[in-house]
């Protein structure tokens, strides 16, 4: 078990086998397990494998969509959406949290917001709820991972909510109230902004940004459509982005998709006022190469990656 030290062979640590590694280890202590053919070192408790304790992995992280509002009120806001790589330590336990999506409204308030996804300390916020319709309340969009659409207002046109930077865009401009424009802003995406509303229809929600970390091609976090009112002649269906609600002539706005992060749809108006759709729940999904080594969530694999897919909060253990 001597080290040594050659000119041009450099530095080697000793070398055992797993039957003959030293009975009285101390803290930190190094070598070369032949029998394993890997570096190991003594943590206290136990020998740990040198070249296994950090892999590197990929991540998709969506917060939860926010809610679409009642009665030409604007479509719910994306939730942010984060995509990277990190490295991951062999052994280490990390929290997922899977954010829920807002509610839509069922009266003239603003639609909630979602809530925010997290692995470890990388955090997708929660899309915002959509600005009230139904020209009462001030109708501003709320800000969030993408801003929910602004819903009409007796003062005019109202501004959607701010997105967050790197995870989403704004929502859109609802139009003014009473007019053929008279319609909801949309929800904004983590591929674009939320559309405004204009002559004739309320705002689509803003598209969302494609993945392909599952094994195949998903578009995630769409803002959902604002309402239309239909007592000013505005046409009758409108889009959400991806994963977003969309909304229609006489009815409810429709829900984001489960576990996308799409924005809830705003209610339409037709002399009856119809509830905001609700927000989308999150998604964590983690994958790195060749076989299983971590364990947690909905385990898949997929051109030589395994896929840890959490669709509720839980733990990843690496």
């Amino acid at each position: 078990m001597t080290a040594y030290v050659g000119g041009s062979t450099g530095f080697g640590p000793p070398s055992w086998t797993t039957a003959t590694r030293p009975s009285t280890p101390v803290n930190g202590q190094l070598g070369w397990n032949s029998t394993l053919g890997q570096l190991e070192s003594w943590t206290g408790s136990q020998w740990q494998q040198i070249t296994s304790l950090l892999y590197s992995a990929s991540y998709l992280v969506v917060g939860g969509g926010g809610g679409g509002a009642w009665s030409t009120g604007g479509g719910g806001g994306a939730g942010g959406l984060l995509a990277g790589t990190t490295a991951l330590n062999s052994g280490s336990s990390y929290s997922i949290v899977v954010g829920a999506g807002g509610n839509g409204s069922t009266s003239g308030v603003a639609g909630t917001s979602g809530t925010n996804s997290s692995f470890n300390s990388i955090i997708a916020i929660a899309g915002g709820g959509a600005g009230n319709g139904g020209g009462v309340g001030t109708g501003l969009g709320l800000s969030g991972g993408s801003g929910g659409g602004g819903g009409i207002n007796s003062s005019g046109n109202q501004p959607g909510g701010s997105g967050t930077s790197g995870q989403g865009y704004a929502g859109g401009t609802s139009g003014a109230n009473g007019t053929s424009s008279g319609g909801g802003g949309g929800g904004g995406g983590a591929g674009a902004v939320g559309n405004n509303s204009v002559a004739g229809a309320a705002g689509a929600g803003g598209a969302g940004q494609s993945s392909s970390i599952s094994g195949s091609a998903v578009t995630y976090a769409g803002g959902g459509a604002g309402g239309p009112n239909t007592t000013t002649g505005q046409s009758g269906t409108v889009a959400g982005g991806a994963g977003g609600g969309g909304s229609v002539a006489s009815g409810a706005g429709g829900n984001g998709t489960a576990n996308t992060g799409g924005g809830g749809a705003g209610g339409a108006y037709t002399g009856t006022a119809f509830n905001g759709g609700n927000g989308g729940s999150g998604v964590v999904i983690i994958s790195y190469a060749g076989a299983q080594r971590g364990t947690g969530g909905t385990v898949t694999s997929s051109g030589g990656n395994t896929i840890h897919t959490f669709t509720s909060s839980g733990t990843f253990t690496a």
